[in-house]
C-alpha cells in the first residue's frame, strides 16, 4: 500500500532535519551574491582570551561600525552571555540600535555629546565620551537642567592628537572632580602606535596617562584597545576596550595572531569558461592567458567590499581564492559585481557553476585580504556589502547547515 503525503505538507516537512537545513540554506542564498558566516563562538573565545590577558582589568567590547561589519546586535548578545558588561559604539544612532539588544549593560558613545542629544542619552541610558571643554560645559548644562545623573566618560589626549582634552585642560578640572558629584564614570585615552611594540610613543603615552589619571581619584581609567592589551600589564589600568581583536584581526602584527578567525566569506561561481593563449580577461586587458586556460567567474566585486586592488595583471599576482580546497589566483581586475579566477590547475570539473568559492577563510585571513586590498583588516570587515547572506553560528544563534551539493551536476565525459 502506498501512503500519499499530506497535501498540506511543505517541502521541509518531507525532508530529514539535515536535508531541511540544507534546503533552508539554499533558499536563503539563492538570491545573494555569496555567504558571509560569522562564528559567534570564536568571538566569545577571543573576548575571553583578551579578558584573561588583561586581568585584573575589566574587558569591555567595542561594537562600533555595526560590530566591525559583523552585526553589532548579534556580537553584543554573544558577548553579554559571556559576561561582558560594557560596550562602546561610535554614534548615538549605534547606541540606539544596540540598546534594543543590550538592555542593561553600560554603553559609551565615543563621538561624544551635542546639546540637542541629551534627552536621547537619558532615554537610552547611555554615556557620552566627552572630548573637549565645550562638550563638558554643554553636558553640565543638560545635567543641571534635567537632573540627569547617568554619567559620562572623559577622553584625555596623550599623543593621538585626534579627540580629547589636553593634559593641561584635564588638570584644570581636577579640583572639581576631587570635590565630588562630578558624574565622570571613566577617564580614558587612546594609543596611537600600540600595534608597534617598541614604538617610543607607547611609553610616552602610558606615562602621561598614568600621571593624569591618578589625579582623578576614584574614577576608573582605560587606555588600551586590542593591541595595547598585549603591551604589558602597565597598559591595562581598570578597563580595556578591544575591538578588532574580537573579530579575529591580529592585534600583534609583529607576531603570530593569537585570535581565532571569526569570518568566512564565500561567493558563488556563476560561470566557468575557457580562454585561449593570449586572450585577456577583465577591464583594461591587464591579464593575459599564457596557455589555454579555464576561468571561473564569481559573483563578488567591489560593490560587495572586495577591493579592486586585489586584482592581478601580467606582472603582478593579486589575491587568491580557494576552490575545491586549492588556492587559485585572481585573473585580471575586480569588477563591481564579478571577479575572475584562474582555475586551470584544478582537476577536471573541480570548479563548477553554482559552487561556493572561499574569499576569506580556510587559511585566507582577514589580514591577508587587507594586505592584497592595500589596507588593514578593519577596513576589510567594515566594507563587506549587504548583498551577502549572513549566517551566524555558535553563541545563541541557530546554525544553518551548508548543503554539500551546491553545484550543478558534472557533465558526462565526451
Amino acid at each position: 500500500m502506498h501512503i500519499l503525503p499530506d497535501p498540506n505538507a511543505t517541502v521541509a516537512d518531507l525532508l530529514t532535519p539535515e536535508a531541511a537545513k540544507a534546503a533552508e540554506f539554499a533558499a536563503a542564498t539563492a538570491t545573494s551574491s555569496g555567504v558571509l558566516t560569522i562564528d559567534l563562538d570564536a568571538v566569545v573565545a577571543n573576548w575571553r582570551k583578551l579578558e584573561k590577558t588583561a586581568v585584573p582589568a575589566e574587558c569591555a567590547g567595542v561594537v562600533k561600525g555595526d560590530g566591525y561589519g559583523c552585526g553589532a546586535g548579534q556580537i553584543a548578545k554573544a558577548l553579554l552571555g559571556a559576561g561582558c558588561k560594557t560596550f562602546f559604539v561610535a554614534t548615538l544612532g549605534e547606541a540606539r540600535a544596540l540598546r534594543e539588544t543590550v538592555t542593561e549593560a553600560t554603553i559609551y558613545v565615543l563621538d561624544g555629546f551635542f546639546p540637542n542629544t541629551g534627552d536621547e542619552f537619558a532615554k537610552l541610558n547611555c554615556q557620552p565620551v566627552i572630548g573637549d571643554l565645550y562638550e563638558l560645559a554643554e553636558w553640565d548644562v543638560f545635567c543641571r537642567r534635567t537632573g540627569w545623573r547617568g554619567g559620562a566618560a572623559l577622553h584625555i589626549d596623550t599623543g593621538m592628537s585626534r579627540l580629547g582634552l589636553t593634559v593641561v585642560e584635564a588638570q584644570g578640572i581636577v579640583p572639581r572632580i576631587v570635590a565630588g558629584d562630578h558624574g565622570i564614570t571613566l577617564v580614558m585615552s587612546h594609543l596611537a602606535c600600540s600595534d608597534l611594540v617598541n614604538h617610543p610613543l607607547n611609553a610616552k603615552q602610558v606615562t602621561a596617562f598614568r600621571e593624569i589619571a591618578s589625579q582623578f581619584s576614584g574614577v576608573p581609567a582605560s587606555l588600551s584597545a586590542s593591541s595595547g592589551i598585549f603591551l604589558g600589564p602597565q597598559f591595562g589600568f581598570d578597563m580595556v576596550r578591544p575591538g578588532a581583536a574580537l573579530y579575529g584581526i591580529n592585534p600583534t602584527p609583529e607576531a603570530d595572531n593569537p585570535m581565532q578567525p571569526v569570518v568566512e566569506l564565500k561567493a558563488r561561481i556563476v560561470q566557468v569558461r575557457g580562454v585561449e593563449r593570449g586572450d585577456t580577461v577583465g577591464y583594461g586587458a591587464t591579464w593575459s592567458a599564457r596557455r589555454p586556460s579555464k576561468i571561473a567567474v564569481l559573483s563578488a566585486g567591489y560593490a560587495d567590499g572586495y577591493f579592486r586592488a586585489a586584482g592581478s595583471s601580467d606582472g603582478t599576482r593579486g589575491a587568491d581564492v580557494i576552490i575545491a580546497g586549492q588556492r587559485c589566483p585572481i585573473a585580471g581586475r575586480i569588477s563591481m559585481d564579478l571577479l575572475a579566477v584562474d582555475v586551470t590547475d584544478l582537476p577536471a570539473n573541480a570548479a563548477r557553476r553554482g559552487m561556493l568559492a572561499t574569499l576569506i577563510g580556510d587559511g585566507i585571513t582577514v589580514d591577508e585580504a587587507g594586505h592584497h586590498f592595500g589596507t588593514i583588516g578593519y577596513e576589510v570587515l567594515t566594507s563587506l556589502g549587504r548583498r551577502y547572506t549572513r549566517i551566524y553560528k555558535g553563541g545563541n544563534a541557530e546554525p544553518v547547515a551548508e548543503p554539500a551539493a551546491t553545484a550543478e551536476p558534472v557533465a558526462p565525459a565526451s
